[in-house]
């Protein structure tokens, strides 16, 4: 039952937010909430020891000051901010929450691109038959960072500490 948790709360609350952040560029703060809320139920129930646990809480905690500084300057979303800082105290105070902030920023950075070019083309692509969101097109809106977020972690997650030792545990 843990290890069923460990591979499916994070990877669902990563897609939930990338999906709703495409959407309606914005991410719930439910779903924040429950990435948070559910580590604090799995880890302990699957063995984490407490430097690896009150480490992984410092590390959501330094994610959260970083981002909400990201935030203050209206350089990232509170969603965002949110959603990272849940999905770091997944990966701890390791390097595999280094991997996962890198590959964000490269995929984020990707996003930010093709943003760029569905803006430079708005013109052909509002007369196709592709749905894109109207919130695209808009010069001030953002880019949907959870989309971003989402696709690391989806890169990045199974490599991690805790979803091997879970799958360790299988065996």
């Amino acid at each position: 039952m843990v290890e069923a948790a460990i591979f499916i709360v994070l990877p669902l609350c990563l897609a939930i937010a990338a999906f709703t952040d495409i959407l309606t560029m914005k991410i719930p703060n439910r779903v924040s909430i429950v990435l948070g809320l559910s580590f604090f139920v799995v880890a302990p129930l699957s063995g984490m020891d407490l430097a690896t646990f009150g480490w992984s809480i410092v590390a959501a905690l330094i994610v959260f000051a970083v981002c909400f500084a990201l935030f203050a300057v209206n350089v990232m979303g509170g969603g965002d901010a949110k959603i990272l800082s849940a999905a770091a105290l997944w990966y701890g105070f390791s390097s595999d929450l280094v991997v996962f902030l890198g590959f964000t920023g490269i995929y984020g950075g990707l996003l930010a691109l093709v943003v760029l070019m569905l803006r430079a083309n708005q013109n052909i692509l509002l007369v196709s038959p592709v749905p894109i969101p109207m919130h695209f097109f808009k010069d001030r809106a953002g880019i949907p960072y959870g989309v971003a977020i989402g696709a690391a972690a989806f890169s990045t997650y199974p490599d991690s500490r805790i979803f091997i030792e879970a799958i360790g545990r299988l065996h």
